[in-house]
């Protein structure tokens, strides 16, 4: 098993089960903003974060959605987080009432760049693995950290070979 590369532990994700997860997010996330439960805007970390931000907008019916668009992975390489485009800095101000959505935390790195920008905003995804964990405050699913997620956005119907032996 030592020899399996880390895209190998796979754990797939369907479109059924990022929209289910990701409306037990919005419900985990309901009724606790800062205005009389309510949050003032959503800002979707993209790529990843769009789909789950527009399914928690539905579900809390947010109507202010941004984006941020924050680059740290080269493939299934990780590299040094950067932002690529801002949302509107007058709608985000410091964050306060904002929720800002990713779709995984992974080593916390682009969540750690996006809080020191906008310190007072709550940040909540889908997944989360140990070393990120302490970025978020509200997530749904944890997975290992060598666990890779593949997201129905980056999938193709195929043939998997089975986890053990191929009988």
């Amino acid at each position: 098993m030592a020899d399996r590369l880390p895209h190998e532990k796979g754990f797939h994700i369907s479109w059924d089960q990022i929209h289910r997860d990701s409306r037990a997010l919005a419900w985990r996330l309901d009724g606790q903003g800062p205005d009389d439960g309510n949050w003032r805007a959503i800002v979707a970390i993209t790529r990843g974060g769009m789909a789950p931000a527009m399914i928690v907008a539905r579900e809390l019916d947010i109507r202010v959605i941004d984006t941020i668009s924050v680059k740290s992975y080269n493939h299934q390489e990780q590299t040094e987080a950067k932002v690529l485009k801002a949302p509107d800095a007058a709608l985000v101000g410091d964050g306060a009432g904002i929720l800002v959505i990713d779709d995984l935390v992974d080593s916390g790195k682009t969540l750690e760049l996006v809080r020191k920008m906008y310190p007072k905003a709550h940040f909540a995804t889908v997944y989360a693995k140990p070393k990120g964990r302490p970025t978020v405050d509200t997530f749904i699913t944890e997975v290992s950290q060598d666990t890779w997620i593949f997201f129905p956005w980056d999938m193709a119907l195929q043939y998997v070979e089975p986890y053990r032996g191929t009988d």
